[in-house]
């Protein structure tokens, strides 16, 4: 499966924005999808995870209350809903496609390239 990542963009702090992970290849019904992220000169950190069928999601705790997941399998696109933007949520974002529900970049096998995010002061 191909993944893109989009949405990013330069957005105010207290802005939103919603990024999308569009699915080709294969349907992306069939994979957990996760969002990471990853700052300059910091590791790759997880920051929301969905199961197959949405019964189930996982959001870190940095973005909790503020940040969603959702998909629409119909679709094949996986979406992020970030509200409340604060300037260290600017990173490069990636969707990601694996079996496991999980919050560690090796529970998944398909990576997208990312999409810059960046949050002004």
């Amino acid at each position: 499966v191909q993944l893109q990542a989009s949405g990013g963009g330069l957005v105010q702090a207290g802005g939103s924005l919603r990024l999308s992970c569009a699915a080709s290849g294969r349907t992306l019904s069939s994979y957990v999808v996760g969002w990471f992220r990853q700052a300059p000169g910091k590791e790759r950190e997880f920051v929301a995870a969905i199961t197959r069928n949405s019964d189930g999601t996982y959001h870190a705790e940095a973005v909790r209350g503020r940040f969603t997941i959702s998909r629409d399998n119909a679709k094949s696109t996986v979406y992020l809903q970030m509200n409340s933007l604060k300037p260290e949520d600017s990173a490069v974002y990636y969707c990601a496609a694996g079996g496991r529900f999980g919050d560690r970049p090796r529970d998944y096998n398909y990576w997208g390239k990312g999409t810059l995010v960046t949050v002004s002061s």
